[in-house]
């Protein structure tokens, strides 16, 4: 679709919505900006403009239009958790400037890397390592580790074509899949999951801290890390079984790298000091955003990161502008009434409905709905709020539901080629046909499932979230 389509589209879209009549109990402006809100939605998933640019047209119109105050329409750029975001990019940058990122995915495969299911756990080790540290999936899965996956493919001869399923196809699932999972695991792994901790808090008054997520993703993620590799070993078998060699290209590859420089040893000093920060929030009292800044302060002060670096990366700039903006228009759907008078009407026609069946069907539905999404965010914005505020009415337990929920906006990535930066990337090698990149998707949804809301909810009721 071209781009005057696609804005005629969107525009109809807007329109559309905006020309019904406001329903009864509900504020005019409320209606309006979800005419707004779904026509930047719809934007999103057309993609006329890249995502931060239809973020600033829809504020701009819901300003023009008298919905929101100029304001109101700029007020969720003050966000804590989206700055938190922000400077979880810079340290992810910081590992990509060092090397200190390949350098541990190195130093796994020289310890443990003789065998293809080892070399598959050595990929979700250190994913899950490097995870907390950057909050675009692409950008660990794609920049650190794809180059790394490539690399063996190519060491053992599998290519695309007649050798892919010599250890190619199973790399490349692997990694993918379980980029998926470390993305679930931790608030600053994936770009949407702060503004699922944002959504939850205006929607609900649900409050997930940064420990809090990672505390009740720990068990179920742990467990999926333990079964993807080898689950997908069985599902998607490689013909090459042993790998001596890989160790010798991980010798290789530290021996040209040398010792830890001085800039590797303050990003991993930095690193370290922010998770034990992050994760004893509860007990310093420090917001997780003000340690965030005091680490990235640091990496300006050691010059690991120069004021340069920090203005070329255009990853942090981009997310603020669209986070702030779709934040923004989400919140106020939430303060103008529309979220809370949307859970009411919902709610009614559930009537008899016990919370369980209803919150079970609103997991499989907001999972299987990705599907239709090619983003994330996009998932996460349109939906989020609104399967929050549904759930929670019918009785559901809130942490319950918006744990759930936040770790299936992750989760669900893996269905497709096409559900989230990392899956173009690998699906794009060509180590795999669409046939079998969707089947093995599908199986591993459903495994993940199993695990995360089930397994999941026990632990979460454990810890005494619901």
């Amino acid at each position: 679709m071209n781009k005057i389509k696609a804005f005629v589209a969107i525009f109809i879209i807007g329109a559309a919505i905006w020309l019904i009549p406001v329903p009864a109990g509900l504020k005019p402006q409320a209606w309006q900006l979800l005419a707004i809100f779904v026509a930047t939605i719809a934007g999103i998933i057309m993609q006329p403009l890249p995502m931060g640019a239809m973020a600033i047209i829809g504020i701009t119109v819901a300003a023009m239009t008298n919905t929101l105050t100029v304001p109101q329409a700029l007020s969720a750029f003050a966000d804590a958790t989206i700055w938190l975001i922000v400077c979880a990019f810079l340290f992810a940058r910081s590992f990509i400037k060092t090397g200190l990122g390949s350098r541990i995915a190195y130093l796994l495969m020289r310890a443990i890397g003789d065998s293809t299911l080892k070399l598959g756990y050595v990929l979700a080790i250190s994913d899950l390592i490097l995870a907390p540290a950057t909050p675009s999936n692409t950008a660990r899965g794609g920049g650190v580790l794809y180059p790394i996956v490539r690399s063996l493919c190519s060491a053992f001869d599998s290519e695309p074509g007649p050798t892919a399923r010599r250890i190619g196809g199973y790399l490349m699932t692997t990694q993918f899949q379980v980029n998926v999972i470390t993305s679930a695991m931790f608030m600053t792994a994936m770009a949407a999951n702060p503004l699922v901790a944002v959504l939850a808090k205006k929607t609900a008054n649900i409050d997930i801290s940064w420990g809090t997520w990672a505390l009740a993703a720990s068990v179920p993620g742990l467990i999926a890390l333990a079964l993807t590799p080898y689950l997908l070993y069985k599902l998607y078998p490689p013909e090459l079984q042993h790998t001596p060699e890989a160790k010798q290209l991980a010798a290789r590859e530290l021996e040209k790298r040398g010792s830890l420089s001085k800039a590797e040893k303050v990003v991993l000093g930095v690193f370290i000091a922010a998770l034990l920060l992050w994760s004893t929030s509860s007990f310093t009292k420090l917001n997780a955003t003000l340690v965030a800044l005091m680490g990235v302060c640091v990496l300006l002060i050691t010059e690991v990161l120069t004021w340069q670096d920090i203005l070329d990366d255009k990853g942090p700039w981009d997310t603020l502008i669209w986070m702030g903006g779709l934040v923004g228009m989400a919140s106020f759907l939430n303060s103008l009434g529309f979220i809370p008078w949307f859970a009411k009407t919902v709610s009614a026609n559930l009537a008899g409905v016990s919370w369980i069946p209803a919150l079970t069907t609103l997991y499989v539905v907001y999972m299987y709905a990705h599907y239709g999404f090619a983003s994330l965010t996009a998932h996460v914005t349109a939906m989020y709020p609104a399967f929050l505020a549904v759930a929670v009415s019918t009785g559901a337990p809130p942490y319950l539901t918006a744990l759930g929920l936040g770790f299936i906006s992750n989760l669900c990535g893996g269905l497709t080629h096409y559900s989230t930066g990392t899956a173009p990337i690998y699906f794009g090698a060509g180590y795999v046909d669409q046939k079998a990149w969707w089947r093995l998707g599908f199986m591993a949804s459903v495994v993940n499932m199993i695990i995360w809301i089930g397994i999941g909810g026990m632990w979460w009721k454990v810890l005494g979230l619901w």
